[in-house]
């Protein structure tokens, strides 16, 4: 079998992030509408996708600015929102951190969930690529999303308010962090971190200003956290 070049692993990062249109399209042109109906402008509108390029923390940043919440507790809860861009920083660390400086600020400004995701699997599959191999895999799998996301955060801001009620493009969102956060959850770790998480987003969804995300998440972190320990003490017991 050939070995793969930085081209081939690029194209098979193309194809591995392709999917992840279906989901893109219409979440990014959700944003760019709802943007411009709480009173930004088409400018300003895509800016904030293009600096923040996160989606999650942009509609939560959004909403609460929208309802009215202090800028401090918007800024506040997006960034806990992309707190897990830390950590996703962190594992892709061993793998790519022998590239340039560039390189590794290009990337990390492309780290999003689904360059993530794909990228930190193929990387455990595949240990004997090279960092440019791997650079490549990762640009690849950006290449069909990022545009995208800018495209039609334009589009949706432009369009705006005549798009129709009935057109249900808000689905997008929990679908992407579900197509891309169930096939991760594969240790007790993982899965302790969602129900720990889920069980008291569900619990405190009554807080002011969506405050009750925040308690979620860092709860269900040190949860993951926790677990990670317990379960090494216990594999340490157990070879000693």
């Amino acid at each position: 079998m050939p070995r793969p070049t930085t081209n081939s692993t690029y194209w098979q990062g193309v194809r591995d992030g392709a999917p992840f249109i279906l989901v893109i399209v219409p979440f990014s042109l959700l944003f760019g509408v709802v943007a411009t109906e709480a009173g930004l402008n088409v400018l300003e509108t895509l800016s904030f996708s293009v600096l923040v390029i996160a989606g999650a923390a942009q509609f939560t940043a959004l909403q609460l600015l929208t309802d009215g919440a202090p800028t401090v507790i918007a800024l506040i809860s997006a960034l806990a929102v992309n707190l897990r861009m830390a950590m996703y920083s962190a594992s892709l660390t061993p793998y790519i951190g022998g590239a340039s400086l560039g390189q590794r600020a290009l990337a990390a400004y492309f780290t999003v969930d689904q360059s993530y995701a794909c990228a930190i699997v193929k990387f455990e599959q595949n240990p004997g690529w090279s960092v440019p191999q791997r650079l490549a895999y990762f640009f690849g799998v950006v290449t069909p999303v990022c545009p995208l996301w800018y495209l039609f955060t334009l589009v949706g801001a432009l369009v705006g308010a005549s798009i129709p009620e009935g057109l249900a493009l808000d689905f997008a969102l929990p679908i992407t962090f579900l197509a891309m956060i169930a096939p991760m959850l594969r240790t007790p770790a993982h899965l302790a971190a969602a129900f720990v998480s889920v069980t008291l987003a569900l619990i405190f969804a009554f807080l002011p200003y969506n405050l009750g995300l925040l308690v979620a998440g860092l709860a269900g972190m040190m949860t993951g956290a926790q677990t990670e320990v317990i379960l090494a003490r216990r594999n340490e017991a157990r070879l000693s």
